[in-house]
């Protein structure tokens, strides 16, 4: 398997020149790094003008490795050739490194590059990408991605130190300016004008999507000088930058930055349009110990959840029962010692069983799901506050008046699928848990729940019986004492509800609150298909007027689908009502429906009127299709059958979840359509809905075909 790592964009605060001058004092060797023990010159090249200037070493390294790995190797040096790329006129210098020796048992590539920053002719940015790929290595394969991995991390972080190390090395000796390249044709005076035009062309350089290399040559300790060390701003859109890294997420590893870049490019090249905030996706990351993979299948989950529901706009779309506002003991209060939102929560007060009968456990969970989205924006705001990285609240649980009236079956139900929804879609959001007073009955309670709880989740419980809260490792070492509740013996006067007994005149039966349109999961424009192998789902849709528009919606939320569109001049048959027959197929996770009969030919009975589309998992899709003709159109989502080659190299989006798309033929779709004139397409929105998600944007492009006379918009997130 091949490793690979991906640096975040180092911005540092002096001039190409003056870091290239410092750069160039690292050979033969460099003192700050004891690996590095020397290199000779190969090649080197320079152009007449001394605006190119092409160098070739070879590296000698001392690998801090055992000394029986050595002894089975028979080598006591690595030897790396580097390459170094500088031109002068456009202000670049790109390094490309190998590994010479045991290079048919490991390939170790790496590409760095310094550019001028895009923003700020006179900073400097550098980026780095690497590959690792141990093919055979006597059996100790696993031992020398260690070693490398352990080195390659050092090494990166010593890094940092180089810069200002050479840097102080040359202004003790009066050089804090080198001069920009200039044609030798030119004299002085032109020297500002050559530069001008020549700094336009220097842009930050784009390097391939890499992951957590083990080892390499260059890396920022050998080819890197340094990182600034005050936060920047104005690195492009697309890229993160190291300060803005270390100031809004916090102090990472150079592998745990990898991860996250690489995930957030894979973001931005599937979804096409705006992508979830760093902090949102970093605690995916968090949540799966950074393994890319896992934590892409549970994000990629969430947000088709996100969207299907609306959860965005929650908090502006959404306003509390006036019940849950009277009788729901819980609410925001100050923060704790380490600047995260406070939550306190009085479950003792709080009569669960009442609540769920008068609202539903749906209304509590969308209560709960505004309570998440709250503390989200909380922990943005006391970021900037306390100019650190805050990505997690704490949360003050009291348990005085707990009795077993809080164990009521459906209420623990309710609890439980609480938990499930917020472990799933609100990862390493809760920072502590502070759970005060607990009585006799909470192990029987905590028996029942603590399942559910991710095993990060639970250690970050603290839990106080009685009045030990007020003790030595109590309260007080996690929140002021200023801000301490008065319930609590505190001096702050909480503006939490006190709860109490939900009056039984305002319980709803259950029909009642099934008819009430509470329910999150059915609130939605969306229906739910599955699509088998073999099986394809079809919908039916009746055009009287010619050139009126077919407009679609649709999220693929498990498995790859390839998407048709058919025309026909007569209905098919409609599919019979057995659930287990040919043409119709139930399943708690969608319908399934077949009209096409599987008499009907292509070209004779019906016909193609859009090009196949293929979608992968995760991708969302938004098109429309202007009809030539009235009659009966059919639109498809059928099982995509991935070619033979496909699980050893899978693109993109085919790697999420590609265990589960090699060993399954089932595939789940979430979809809308609708039929509107196409005098009135353009000003409507109504069939584009997924492009208000806070996760995606639409973007459009429009196709047309002589022979059809019809249009498609088809953007994939």
């Amino acid at each position: 398997m091949v490793q690979k790592y991906q640096s975040p964009v180092r911005v540092y605060k002096h001039p190409f020149e003056l870091i290239m001058a410092a750069y160039e004092r690292r050979f033969p060797t460099c003192p700050l790094i004891p690996m590095f023990v020397d290199s000779d010159t190969v090649s080197e090249f320079k152009s007449e003008d001394g605006a190119i200037h092409v160098i070739e070493r070879r590296c000698k390294l001392d690998i801090d490795a055992p000394r029986l790995l050595k002894k089975i190797a028979g080598v006591d040096y690595v030897y790396f050739v580097q390459k170094n790329s500088l031109n002068s006129r456009e202000r670049t210098l790109h390094i490309e490194a190998h590994n010479e020796t045991f290079s048919n048992r490991v390939i170790i590539n790496e590409h760095c590059c310094y550019s001028v920053h895009p923003e700020n002719e006179d900073w400097t940015c550098f980026e780095q990408s690497a590959s690792l790929d141990i093919k055979s290595f006597f059996g100790f394969e696993s031992t020398v991605e260690k070693i490398a991995m352990k080195q390659y991390t050092s090494n990166v972080k010593k890094g940092k130190e180089i810069i200002e190390y050479y840097l102080r090395q040359l202004e003790e000796e009066g050089i804090t300016f080198v001069p920009r390249w200039t044609p030798p044709s030119l004299g002085p005076s032109a020297e500002a004008s050559s530069c001008s035009k020549n700094q336009a062309v220097c842009t930050a350089v784009a390097v391939p999507d890499a992951a957590a290399l083990k080892e390499g040559l260059s890396g920022e300790a050998l080819s890197s000088p340094g990182a600034a060390s005050e936060p920047t701003v104005g690195t492009p859109d697309d890229k993160l930058d190291a300060d803005y890294i270390k100031r809004y997420l916090g102090d990472l590893t150079p592998l745990q930055e990898s991860c996250l870049i690489r995930l957030r490019q894979w973001l931005q090249e599937t979804h096409k349009g705006k992508i979830p905030k760093d902090e949102h996706i970093l605690r995916f990351l968090r949540a799966r110990d950074f393994n890319i993979d896992k934590a892409r299948e549970i994000m990629c989950q969430s947000l088709t959840w996100r969207k299907q529901h609306q959860v965005d706009y929650i908090l502006d779309t959404w306003t509390p029962p006036q019940v849950l506002q009277d009788y729901y003991a819980g609410g925001w209060h100050h923060h704790d010692k380490d600047g995260r939102p406070l939550y306190v929560l009085r479950l003792g007060q709080m009569d669960t069983k009442g609540l769920v009968r008068a609202l539903g456990e749906e209304a509590l969970l969308r209560y709960v799901l505004s309570i998440n989205e709250e503390g989200l924006r909380r922990c943005e705001e006391n970021t900037k506050v306390f100019g650190r990285p805050i990505s997690s609240w704490t949360c003050l649980v009291d348990l005085e008046g707990l009795n077993m009236r809080h164990l009521w079956r459906p209420g623990v139900k309710a609890l439980l699928r609480i938990i499930e929804v917020v472990e799933a879609n609100y990862p390493e959001t809760l920072g502590r848990l502070l759970i005060l007073r607990a009585p006799r009955v909470f192990p029987v309670l905590w028996t029942l729940v603590s399942p559910f709880i991710d095993d990060n989740t639970r250690r970050k419980f603290l839990i106080y019986a009685g009045n030990d809260y007020q003790g030595p490792g109590g309260l007080l070492d996690y929140i002021d004492k200023e801000i301490i509740p008065d319930f609590l013996s505190g001096e702050c006067m909480c503006e939490v509800p006190e709860g109490g007994l939900v009056p039984k005149s305002l319980y709803r039966t259950a029909e009642e609150l099934e008819n009430e349109d509470l329910k999150l999961w059915t609130e939605t424009i969306y229906q739910s298909a599955s699509v088998f192998k073999g099986a394809p789902h079809e919908i039916l849709i009746q055009i009287v007027d010619a050139s009126s528009v077919i407009t679609w919606d649709f999220d693929v939320c498990k498995g790859d689908i390839v998407f048709n569109i058919y025309h026909s001049k007569r209905s098919p048959q409609p599919p019979k009502k057995d659930s287990l027959g040919a043409h119709s197929i139930t399943s708690p996770g969608g319908n399934n429906v077949q009209l096409i009969d599987k008499v009907w030919q292509l070209g004779r009975d019906y016909s193609m009127v859009e090009s196949p589309l293929i979608c992968r998992e995760g991708e969302s899709v938004q098109g429309s299709h202007v009809t030539r003709w009235p009659g009966f159109y059919i639109l498809q989502w059928k099982f995509h059958n991935m070619p033979a080659c496909a699980t050893t190299n899978l693109p993109r989006v085919d790697d999420v979840l590609a265990s589960l798309q090699v060993s399954s033929h089932k595939c789940k779709v979430m979809y809308y359509t609708e039929v509107i004139g196409s005098e009135d397409f353009r000003g409507s929105m109504t069939s584009l809905e997924s492009s208000h998600s806070g996760f995606s944007q639409l973007s459009a492009a429009t196709t047309s075909s002589s022979q059809s006379h019809s249009s498609s918009m088809i953007s994939s997130e």
